[in-house]
């Protein structure tokens, strides 16, 4: 998993033209993005195995920040060093901020959000049908055996019922990685730190300046796990509750147009940037939520392979596996009952599904089409 060099500025161009491309078609939250990254990376341009990919997958999920984000940052490391780490994360990054930005002008201009209902309704069903796709796979590299397949039910069950998710991870890595000491006839195990939650305290309004603005979305990206519900969470605390901001629907207006915009949901905070602070503010609340990516990606990056090596790490790192594909499948079942609402898009996703197992389409292809086909049943009720 040492970066490889296929000729650096090839390389580089091969990774700035995906990562646009993925930034700028890629719906659907952070699983989603990592099954398209999976199929275009691991399937078809074979640029790492299925297991070096897991290993990237696990990584991720050890580290805050945008995890689908972070996969980006990490791929471009590997295929071109450290310019490739920049150049694949500003790919994947900008798309999303600038059409996130739009739709915060038009929110400002107009007062209210570009209508998408049908490009959703179409796209949803047929992303689903991807990430299923990307499960299957995923889950035959690693589900080898009674242990795996059980310690992975036991990650699911323990996320449905509300267990933090880096319990949940941490959890499996601890266990895989002692059931790993004893198979080889040690029993000696080391203790795992649990994170730490810090609660703060509730403060009274601060006033609204661009480094304040800064530094909350920086402390954001430097500390938060999980999905854009997570985020949303975590915003509402902050800017609605605690500093007086935002109100309330100004809020679930810019966590709506993260869903319903290509690329990293965490453009989120590029809407909230620009109500704030206009076209600066945009700029810094998109700099600062992503800026610790890069950073924890550049020192855990190197890593990775070293883990590998460790008996420990090793047996740690496949639990961690194993449990980011139960968080994955979590995700996927809720995703399902918010895709399949009616026949026309069980259609779109059956007939998805179909098309990339027969005919291997591309995964763009299936997103565009999924859109056009739902605007035409919106257009035509």
């Amino acid at each position: 998993m040492e970066p490889a060099a296929p000729g650096k500025g090839k390389a580089l161009a091969e990774l700035a033209l995906l990562f646009t491309r993925l930034g700028a078609t890629a719906f659907g939250g952070p699983a989603a993005h990592i099954a398209i990254m999976e199929d275009e990376c691991v399937k078809r341009r074979g640029w790492l195995t299925r297991e070096e990919f897991l290993d990237l997958v696990a990584a991720t999920n050890l580290i805050p920040g945008p995890n689908s984000t972070e996969m980006a940052i990490h791929i471009g490391y590997l295929r071109a060093g450290f310019a490739g780490l920049v150049v694949a994360g500003a790919c994947f990054i900008l798309p999303a901020a600038l059409t996130t930005l739009a739709c915060a002008w038009a929110y400002m201009e107009y007062g209210t959000l570009p209508q998408a209902q049908g490009v959703l309704y179409g796209v949803k069903a047929a992303i689903l049908a991807v990430v299923i796709n990307a499960l299957w796979r995923l889950g035959r590299a690693s589900l080898k055996g009674l242990w795996p397949v059980l310690l992975a039910a036991a990650c699911v069950v323990a996320s449905a019922w509300g267990v933090h998710e880096l319990i949940v991870l941490f959890g499996a890595g601890a266990l895989a990685a002692c059931a790993r000491g004893f198979e080889r006839g040690d029993a000696k195990a080391a203790m795992l730190p649990l994170p730490l939650l810090v609660a703060q305290p509730a403060i009274a309004a601060v006033p609204f300046s661009q480094s304040a603005l800064f530094l909350f979305f920086l402390k954001t990206g430097s500390v938060l796990f999980g999905s854009g519900y997570v985020l949303l969470a975590f915003l509402r605390a902050d800017l609605v509750e605690r500093y007086g901001w935002l109100t309330e629907q100004q809020l679930l207006d810019a966590i709506a147009v993260g869903q319903i915009t290509p690329g990293p949901v965490f453009s989120t905070a590029t809407f909230i940037g620009y109500v704030l602070g206009g076209w600066q503010g945009a700029s810094l609340a998109t700099l600062g939520i992503f800026l610790p990516a890069f950073v924890f990606v550049a020192i855990s990056g190197p890593l990775v392979p070293r883990l590998r090596k460790s008996k420990f790490m090793s047996g740690f790192l496949d639990g961690v596996v194993l449990a980011s594909l139960a968080l994955m499948a979590l995700v996927t079942w809720q995703l399902g009952f918010a895709a399949i609402i009616d026949w026309p898009s069980a259609a779109v996703a059956t007939i998805s599904a179909a098309l990339l197992l027969r005919f291997n389409v591309n995964s763009t292809w299936l997103i565009l089409g999924g859109a056009l086909i739902g605007w035409a049943v919106f257009a035509v009720r």
